[in-house]
């Protein structure tokens, strides 16, 4: 409980100190990719205060002035964080719209990112072209397609994922690169008591799956790969913990 307080404590304190300068990167268009390196640097500097490393795998490291979809597996509330410090492209997070109202986060998320409220289909029609739009103009997204925090059974993903980041991807020819987040649901389960466990934290960030010349009719066809892909990487680290 001592670290969880620990950690809250140093969550909080380092958001509410750098906040002003994010505050200020948002105010003009130009400027939110600085405030999006503001988020960096808070991660940076959270997970390094707390004492947590993280170790990733980088089968591939995305060029920083390319545009991709990034789509990652998501049991955990640490998700977020995390790949605000592994990915470092400039993306525009795909999220629930119940975030904007977290007093201050709830306004930068707003403000840099895009919202989605998946119980209106008419939000969620507003969200695929505002994605579209994104990638088209050169910035990456970075989407979890479970669609929230579905599975029960962690480290099995909750199947089948949704369309959208497949059917942004296709539209706009770029390469989605799948990530696995091995082990966030162990240092910060999903759960009514909030608690954070001490490991290091492990990811691996797989080589992209193109999709140029691709069309609508392959949405399935990638969903599908970009699962297993995902998905092998959770299924290895989980029998090497039941080994152990």
């Amino acid at each position: 409980m001592l670290y969880t307080i620990w950690c809250g404590f140093w969550f909080l304190t380092l958001f509410l100190v750098l906040f002003p300068f994010m505050f200020l990167f948002l105010q003009r268009e130009e400027w939110k990719p600085y405030a999006h390196k503001v988020n960096y640097v808070w991660g940076r500097l959270f997970f390094w205060i707390i004492g947590m490393p993280i170790q990733v795998d980088y089968r591939f490291r995305p060029d920083p002035k390319q545009t991709y979809v990034f789509c990652a597996n998501h049991f955990s509330y640490l998700d977020i964080a995390v790949m605000g410090v592994i990915i470092r492209n400039f993306y525009a997070f795909i999220g629930k719209s119940e975030v904007k109202r977290v007093p201050l986060f709830g306004y930068m998320f707003a403000k840099l990112h895009i919202q989605v409220d998946r119980s209106q289909a008419n939000s969620r029609a507003y969200s695929l072209s505002k994605g579209i739009r994104t990638l088209k103009s050169g910035r990456s997204i970075m989407i979890f397609p479970e669609g929230g925090i579905k599975s029960k059974q962690p480290p099995k993903m909750h199947h089948p994922f949704k369309d959208g980041a497949f059917t942004m991807a296709v539209q706009q020819q770029v390469p989605i690169v799948p990530i696995s987040l091995l082990n966030n649901h162990e240092v910060f389960p999903e759960k009514k008591k909030l608690r954070m466990y001490w490991q290091p934290i492990r990811a691996v960030v797989h080589p992209p799956i193109e999709t140029k010349g691709l069309t609508q009719t392959d949405v399935e066809r990638l969903k599908e790969e970009t699962f297993r892909v995902i998905d092998e990487s959770l299924m290895n680290q989980s029998a090497r913990v039941a080994m152990n």
